[in-house]
């Protein structure tokens, strides 16, 4: 089941990406679709997300993002 993001749980993917992201910005398909599933939201929410911050999605394997 996939949940709508709150602000507390924004909050903290916001974190989590950025760290992710690092200085490059860049996070792969594989760490963007695993943050989703620990996080129990689907991949167009992480897409949006990294959108909003700037972060770009690298290696896409499915097409996903």
């Amino acid at each position: 089941m996939i949940k709508f993001i709150c602000r507390m749980d924004k909050e903290s993917i916001t974190q989590e990406l950025v760290k992710l992201g690092g200085q490059d910005k860049k996070i792969s398909c594989t760490e963007a679709r695993k943050l989703a599933e620990r996080q129990g939201v689907g991949a167009p929410e992480i897409g949006r997300l990294c959108d909003s911050l700037g972060i770009k999605i690298f290696a896409c394997e499915l097409g996903c993002f």
